[in-house]
């Protein structure tokens, strides 16, 4: 277990728990697979801690508020995908119905634009989330 000093809120990341921040308005959680493996929580723990401070500090954020105005730090990518943009980092998601928003994958921007492949990665494990909420594995 990893405690992050975040202004005045610890927030508590570790292996047995999905959930990344509980606030007011969302209760952020890193996507597992079916196999327990995630490869948005595996980039962060690869993450520097001040690289980690600047995510947690927006995921603090949108769970509290439910928004974050900054489109330099929260942006919709299409097709039900958004990124917080933690710079240099990354990290894609989607929001559920039920107040939650999973963040699926990590990455280092390298170039301007979104790369497919990491979108793709996003949209496979949001589907495969939702497969597996309807039909009970989870």
């Amino acid at each position: 277990m990893t405690k992050y000093h975040n202004n005045d809120t610890i927030i508590i990341v570790d292996d047995k728990s999905c959930i990344i921040y509980s606030g007011e308005k969302y209760t952020l959680e890193w996507y597992y697979d079916i196999k327990g493996e995630s490869v948005s929580y595996d980039y962060f723990l690869g993450s520097t801690n001040e690289q980690r401070r600047k995510f947690l500090t927006l995921a603090k954020r949108m769970g509290d508020f439910g928004k974050i105005f900054d489109k330099t730090k929260f942006i919709y990518e299409g097709d039900g995908i958004y990124a917080f943009k933690p710079q240099p980092d990354r990290y894609l998601s989607f929001f559920t119905d039920s107040q939650k928003i999973i963040v699926t994958n990590g990455f280092t921007k390298k170039t301007d634009k979104l790369p497919k492949n990491e979108k793709d990665f996003a949209l496979k494990y949001r589907q495969d989330y939702f497969d597996r909420k309807t039909g009970g594995k989870d």
